[in-house]
């Protein structure tokens, strides 16, 4: 077996919102374990609750860690997070530093997502749209907790309120105050790549015509929906991946904030039909490379 992936301490895979681990034999990080264990790499996905605040997933985090730290005999652990998962993983690393060697976000909505902040605006969870769209999340979440194969714990919280206001641009600001580690001092910089012990990175893509409506993408529903949900976006109208924006998702030292890929193309979903030319998986493992050459 090749050890170019094996990073000195576990990685651990923290999904987004609505996030699982795998859904009857579908895995949500669709050929990203395999790809980053045949290359030496400790694997471990994670469940936290996939509707709740960051903090409350960030606490279940933290439990899941000390398991792992515990089972593995390792000293600390890489966090790689997507979507909300990133501010769940950050949460965890501000929490305790001591248990974290690094943190990556992938497409994290660091300074909050446009789409959330149009559903704050034009579908409150008081009017009769808002309820409608609650419930349909609701039963979503549901049926995804009812198909969850990967996951053995006890039953997980859910507050669709709670999970909805920690994506929204005033939610996440009331977020970073609190938790600023690896965050840019300026809009569409890096950030530090070093906080208090914790290696902060981030990648994140955008929606480009000729790319990401082409290749095995003709064929994935979840592309059409992040072009809709992009329609959404004014402050990075353009430039966003349907659910975060570019400059929004930089953390510590941003490796790429415009590949070819939309907000499920990231992780290879669904199934791996990705747009053209993209290679989620490849930054996976050079990814780990990477983790590996930092000696964490």
């Amino acid at each position: 077996m090749s050890q170019e992936s094996a990073t000195r301490y576990p990685l651990v895979l923290v999904p987004g919102m609505l996030g699982f681990i795998r859904l009857v034999l579908y895995p949500y990080w669709y050929g990203i374990i395999s790809a980053l264990r045949r290359g030496g790499a400790t694997v471990i996905a994670v469940q936290v609750s996939p509707l709740n605040s960051c903090e409350v997933r960030g606490e279940q985090l933290l439990i899941r860690i000390e398991e792992i730290l515990r089972e593995t005999g390792a000293a600390k652990v890489n966090l790689i997070g997507h979507s909300q998962g990133a501010l769940t993983a950050r949460y965890a690393a501000a929490k305790r530093p001591d248990w974290v060697a690094s943190v990556t976000s992938v497409a994290g909505p660091n300074h909050g997502s446009e789409l959330a902040d149009y559903l704050h605006i034009h579908y409150p969870g008081n009017s009769p749209l808002g309820r409608v769209l609650t419930l349909v999340v609701r039963m979503i979440g549901a049926l995804m907790s009812f198909l969850e194969t990967g996951y053995r714990g006890p039953k997980l919280p859910v507050d669709i309120h709670a999970s909805h206001q920690s994506l929204t641009s005033a939610g996440v600001a009331l977020f970073n105050r609190q938790y600023p580690q690896g965050l840019p001092d300026t809009w569409g910089g890096h950030g530090a790549e070093v906080v208090n012990g914790v290696r902060y990175y981030s990648w994140s893509g955008t929606l480009q015509p000729g790319k990401t409506d082409r290749g095995r993408n003709l064929f994935d529903g979840t592309n059409r929906t992040c072009r809709l949900f992009a329609k959404t976006f004014v402050h990075e109208a353009g430039h966003c991946d349907g659910m975060v924006g570019r400059y929004s998702s930089h953390l510590g030292t941003v490796i790429g904030d415009e590949y070819p890929l939309d907000h499920f193309d990231i992780v290879n979903q669904s199934l791996g039909l990705v747009g053209k030319g993209a290679e989620p998986i490849r930054l996976f493992v050079e990814h780990a490379q990477r983790l590996k050459m930092a000696g964490v």
